[in-house]
């Protein structure tokens, strides 16, 4: 049984991997090219911002280590992950060159190694980019083979920024894309080490991993446009209700319920990047890219939609507080965040947006510089805000009292797109209460209705 395991890579996944393995007992060696990542680890900090990581650091030290010397940690280990970023290019595909540093770094080290050693990119990459854009990087930095002198493997994680631990210590699925059986069972060996409970695993062919990691994250962001689209009808038809309606259909074993809650638009650092990819990938070897290409633009049309639908609410010139402008709750990300597209669209139709969110105030400073002022606490925020718009179910947001809302003003207009606040806020006479998804009477198609079925 495997029990020493080095992590090439000490970022957000990297780092709380790192942890995760170390916290089931393994010896983890973490390299990354930044010394103050590597310090920090060693002296029990965590090098990045992720739910509950500094602690389980703190509780794994003895097992737990960095460096930035890949040979050392090579040679300590039997198994090497690599999680590197795999950045964008302008045509939507990925980029490998921070792949190929690590993988010929890991070359060298295998060089001067004795003895078989597995090689496991877990980055997010297209088809084909491991076998034909790194494999032969590793043979050459190693001047070995492949199969006899070496194992490699693709298996990318199912993660979200905010629950990295809780996510990689309890997967629903492994996926392990493996070159031959040898490095498929022994990182099978490591993952079932380290995993709480019994996942389903999936091996395979290196090529039919990258596509299913890509695809099922793809196919989740039309699930959530699918949603969207749901609430979107729900508020036009008397009594309609988005929960209600994706409540049953997630009932259905070939639906289920997760993603299907209509709100916001799909976002963060994966999922539209992804989906994009997916749509390069398409035109490259053939294959119509127009149903992911319709994901796209759903999406990206979202946030100045819901500007036009809530335009009536307020006057030009009035105050729009934004609570909410991470990608999701429990981060800091603000990559791709429909709280941010929201509250520059609202900046655009000539209203004065504040903005406020629990972690994410300097990333949202920087992406809405001439947008929206960004402040630091939720009272900064309500204080002159004619219309409040709540963008994650955050718990911060969750919590809010009618009172808070009001900020002693005679009335205010409550925008709910996931539906979360009380009872007590929705109730309050002084609160214009909207949840998105649920029948607003301005927006009714009564009429319509009524026309398509007379005869």
């Amino acid at each position: 049984m495997i029990k020493n395991v080095s992590v090439f890579g000490l970022g957000k996944l990297g780092a709380s991997m790192a942890a995760g393995m170390a916290s089931r007992g393994l010896q983890v060696t973490g390299v990354d090219i930044s010394q103050a990542a590597v310090d920090a680890l060693n002296s029990g900090c965590a090098p990045v911002q992720e739910t509950g990581l500094e602690a389980l650091i703190k509780a794994n030290r003895e097992r737990l280590r960095a460096t930035t010397d890949s040979v050392e940690a090579v040679k300590a280990s039997d198994i090497s992950f690599v999680i590197v970023p795999t950045p964008s290019d302008r045509r939507g595909a990925f980029e490998l060159q921070y792949a190929k540093y690590a993988f010929k770094s890991i070359g060298e080290a295998l060089a001067k190694k004795e003895g078989y050693h597995v090689v496991v990119l877990t980055s997010t990459v297209l088809p084909g980019a491991t076998r034909n854009g790194l494999l032969p990087v590793l043979e050459q930095a190693s001047g070995k083979k492949c199969g006899p002198d070496f194992g490699l493997c693709y298996s990318p994680e199912f993660i979200a920024l905010g629950t990295v631990i809780r996510d990689f210590l309890n997967p629903d699925l492994y996926l392990i894309g493996q070159f031959d059986t040898r490095s498929g069972d022994a990182l099978e060996d490591v993952n079932r080490s380290v995993c709480q409970k019994d996942p389903a695993v999936h091996r395979m062919t290196i090529e039919n991993a990258e596509i299913a990691k890509i695809a099922l994250n793809s196919f989740v962001t039309m699930k959530v446009s699918f949603a969207n689209t749901l609430a979107d009808i729900c508020e036009r038809i008397p009594g309609g209700d988005v929960d209600a309606v994706s409540d049953a259909l997630g009932s259905d074993s070939r639906i289920g319920r997760k993603y299907l809650t209509g709100g916001m638009g799909f976002a963060g650092p994966c999922f539209p990047r992804d989906n994009v990819a997916l749509t390069f990938l398409c035109r490259q070897i053939g294959a119509s890219p127009d149903l992911l290409e319709a994901n796209d633009h759903y999406n990206r049309l979202l946030a100045p939609r819901f500007v036009e639908k809530l335009a009536g609410l307020v006057a030009k010139g009035e105050t729009v507080a934004v609570l909410g402008l991470a990608y999701k709750p429990l981060s800091h990300v603000v990559e791709e965040s429909q709280g941010v597209f929201l509250a520059r669209a609202f900046a655009d139709a000539g209203l004065r947006v504040v903005g406020f969110d629990p972690l994410a105030a300097q990333g949202a400073r920087e992406a809405l510089r001439d947008h929206a002022l960004i402040v630091e606490s939720l009272d900064a925020a309500l204080q002159d805000a004619a219309l409040v718009v709540v963008t994650t179910p955050d718990d911060t947001f969750k919590h809010l009292t009618a009172a808070q809302l009001l900020h002693g003003k005679d009335s205010v207009t409550v925008v709910d797109f996931w539906r979360c606040l009380s009872a007590e806020v929705r109730n309050d006479p002084a609160i214009r209460y909207i949840g998105m998804g649920i029948f607003r009477p301005e927006t009714s198609a009564a009429g319509v209705l009524e026309e398509l079925w007379k005869d």
